[in-house]
């Protein structure tokens, strides 16, 4: 399992106020920058890397000094839902390299000393202004409590950028999402309030008919997104549940 695997380099964070991602990013026309072939370069990375070059979503990652290109998913999936909101509560799980905690960090205005930020991930994160992160496992059994603690209780929010290692067998990655999703769900029944908000990464038909009831069982309403710097030829997608309304009891499942 790999926990919070997102593109793009490291940087300072950097104000990414309400609306910021509504500015436009298209470069001018009929201008592509063509990076210079070299030797041994196969032709599927002469590809790859002409396209980052000319992605204004990554020109503009790194203009910001946001840590990765998922900043900017976040910051339009909060500029049309409004998810955000200043002194929340929010857990990020996969926080690596940490855009999601800048992007949060700024608009629930944790600089302001109140609300509480904590990211967890597999891999060192550099530090992010007022976020409190771990290196670890979200399913090793302290985890919770470390969370818990660090939180004062309860969150507000959780969000997932985890991705799961993919194999290019279809059947085999869609087990490893979908295991991922269930895992990020299981936490998130331990650590959200009522009323709360979960928002995760999902894959274009690797979301289970399961996996959506139980959020719907779960949540007041599930919205699908595909914000705008995700690439159009990506199956990535995310999910936002919102209105936590607890999980079903044994008891409420046998009546289901």
């Amino acid at each position: 399992m790999t926990q919070g695997k997102k593109s793009g380099g490291s940087g300072n964070s950097s104000r990414a106020g309400k609306g910021s991602s509504g500015r436009s990013y298209r470069g001018k026309a009929g201008l592509t920058v063509q990076p210079k072939k070299m030797r041994g370069r196969k032709p599927s990375s002469q590809r790859w890397l002409t396209r980052q070059l000319n992605d204004p979503y990554v020109n503009e990652t790194h203009r910001r000094g946001l840590r990765s290109r998922a900043a900017i998913k976040l910051e339009q999936m909060d500029d049309k839902f409004g998810f955000l909101r200043p002194h929340m509560h929010v857990v990020d799980l996969g926080c690596a390299p940490g855009g999601w905690l800048q992007v949060v960090s700024d608009r629930c205005r944790l600089s302001q000393g109140k609300g509480k930020l904590v990211g967890i991930d597999l891999l060192e994160t550099e530090s992010v202004p007022d976020a409190e992160i771990f290196v670890g496992d979200i399913t090793e059994p302290d985890m919770l409590d470390k969370v818990s603690a660090a939180i004062g209780g309860k969150a507000d929010a959780v969000i997932s950028d985890m991705a799961a290692a993919t194999t290019g067998h279809r059947p085999t990655d869609h087990l490893r999402t979908m295991g991922l999703l269930e895992i990020a769900l299981d936490f998130a029944d331990e650590i959200l309030e009522p009323g709360g908000i979960f928002l995760t990464k999902a894959f274009r038909g690797g979301t289970d008919k399961v996996l959506l009831d139980a959020l719907n069982l779960r949540f007041d309403k599930v919205r699908h997104i595909k914000p705008e710097a995700s690439r159009a030829e990506s199956v990535e997608m995310y999910l936002l549940a919102t209105g936590y309304r607890g999980a079903p009891t044994a008891e409420n499942d046998e009546i289901d």
